[in-house]
């Protein structure tokens, strides 16, 4: 087996490679975690030669990087880094990407494929390196890692499965979720299965429901085309909200290993009740910012939601009539993203405290970004008082356990999990399929001629008013604003 590696980055002059990928591959080669052999080749049909990507590169490094580095490092990093200019819809240049490829491995070794593309290209892409060999793992292993969206419904995401199985072999798709990689995500499992003293009460009898928000306090943005034709629903319930639930909701694996992690994860969502085309309305809201319609490039008349919250429920076991409420918005009061667990009352109220007094239920809150960390709420009996009780906090917080700049960028995780042939945090086409099959029903109804109107709400407001009656109706209530510290 090749001890050399080659990292083929396609669509490697834009974004996403100058914000993310390149900051991620150079932190691990600072880090002596890059294979000992390595080389980086970016396709695009940008022209560039060597020196010039170099410099671009190093620029977009300097803007985007969130750690510190010399000149030293980057010099030192950079004569691994190589550009091939030519257009992936020309079948013959996947021909000249082989001849570049032998040209500068000199031997054999292990490809990296990174498709940084817009997702039309996937398919025209994986079929001009499979059509020509570069898929086969003769000599050194061979991987590609697709970006999201994987597909923007159910029959698409199939159609795209079928034509990357013409040339891959499961274990060498890595279908990737940025989400996934993030170290507050990964933590939600040691929480649970590291400590013993949750996993009694994880449960329908002491669970009353679940809220999972990710909130954005910017717009569309320069997006206002790709997203009109998306809208939030595809966006980001389908990947990011529903991958949070699994790893919430799931039992615990026999292993760490990659087939049982993602066994798991795969159950949940098998277990998530489908909505019937007339349960949809009772279930959801979705909503619009006002001046949306107003954004470059969106549509004057534009039915696209950006904000939606969710009702589902896991018809299992352990979950059995627990609402898990998902809600998600752009241009809203802060950016947050968070997992509430709310515990049910106490069954019986021994202490001799006022009729109308009602204790606050116990909240556990995991923040995954900003404010990083987990937060417990308790009651407490106040001092000096007789029966008067007091809601408290038992807060872990990352930078105060593990000191500021500790948590490295999902990129960073995931890159490294793709380069060790991990996919434990990667995407399986069965997953990606049942997830599009949950979310299609609302998307269906929700675009279909008798949709209710979307609810409007204001920019930094905390969403739609219509979102506070919906869980209202179920006498709950949205637990903390976004932001913040821990619960309200």
């Amino acid at each position: 087996m090749s001890q050399s590696t080659t990292i083929i980055i396609f669509g490697a002059s834009g974004d996403l490679n100058g914000r993310k990928l390149i900051p991620a591959l150079f932190n691990l080669y600072r880090k002596g975690r890059m294979p000992k052999e390595f080389t980086i080749l970016g396709f695009s049909g940008t022209p560039y030669e060597h020196e010039a990507f170099r410099s671009m590169l190093h620029k977009k490094l300097s803007e985007f990087a969130d750690y510190q580095f010399t000149d030293a490092e980057w010099d030192e990093f950079s004569r691994y880094i190589y550009y091939h200019t030519d257009k992936a819809i020309d079948p013959e240049s996947f021909d000249r990407l082989k001849v570049e490829l032998d040209r500068l491995e000199k031997g054999p070794a292990n490809r990296l494929f990174y498709l940084a593309t817009p997702p039309q290209f996937f398919p025209t892409i994986v079929e001009g390196i499979g059509r020509i060999g570069l898929t086969k793992e003769d000599e050194g292993w061979r991987r590609v890692v697709v970006e999201k969206p994987f597909g923007t419904d159910l029959e698409s995401a199939k159609a795209l499965n079928q034509s990357l199985h013409q040339y891959l072999r499961e274990h060498q798709i890595y279908r990737i979720d940025h989400y996934l990689g993030k170290e507050t995500v990964q933590n939600i499992l040691y929480f649970r299965f590291a400590n013993t003293i949750f996993e009694p009460v994880w449960n329908r009898n002491y669970i009353d429901h679940v809220q999972i928000t990710v909130a954005e306090e910017v717009g569309v943005e320069h997006r206002g085309g790709y997203y009109d034709e998306v809208g939030i629903l595809r966006d980001m319930f389908q990947n990011h909200l529903l991958q949070l639930l699994t790893l919430v909701a799931m039992e615990p694996p026999s292993s760490f290993k990659a087939n049982s992690l993602r066994d798991e994860r795969v159950k949940v969502l098998s277990a998530i009740r489908l909505m019937r085309h007339d349960k949809i309305w009772e279930n959801s809201v979705l909503g619009q910012y006002r001046g949306y319609r107003q954004e470059y490039r969106v549509s004057p008349n534009s039915r696209t939601a950006t904000y939606a919250a969710l009702r589902l429920y896991i018809d299992n076991w352990r979950w059995q009539g627990v609402p898990f409420y998902l809600r998600s918005g752009k241009l809203l009061k802060e950016k947050s993203s968070e997992i509430l667990i709310q515990f049910k009352q106490p069954p019986l109220a021994m202490f001799p405290i006022p009729e109308w007094y009602k204790m606050a239920p116990n909240i556990l809150a995991l923040c995954i970004q900003p404010n990083e960390g987990i937060h417990l709420r308790f009651e407490a009996k106040v001092p000096d008082t007789a029966y008067n009780t007091r809601s408290v906090n038992m807060e872990f917080n990352y930078q105060d356990s593990f000191g500021p700049g500790t948590l490295p960028e999902a990129y960073e995780r995931l890159l490294l999990d793709a380069l060790n042939g991990d996919a434990s945090l990667f995407i399986r086409s069965d997953q990606t399929e049942i997830s599009w099959a949950i979310i299609d029903p609302f998307i269906h109804a929700w675009e279909s001629p008798e949709a209710p109107p979307l609810a409007i709400y204001e920019p930094g407001s905390l969403g739609p008013v219509e979102a506070d009656n919906f869980i209202q109706h179920d006498s709950r209530r949205w637990l903390r604003a976004f932001g913040g510290h821990c619960c309200d």
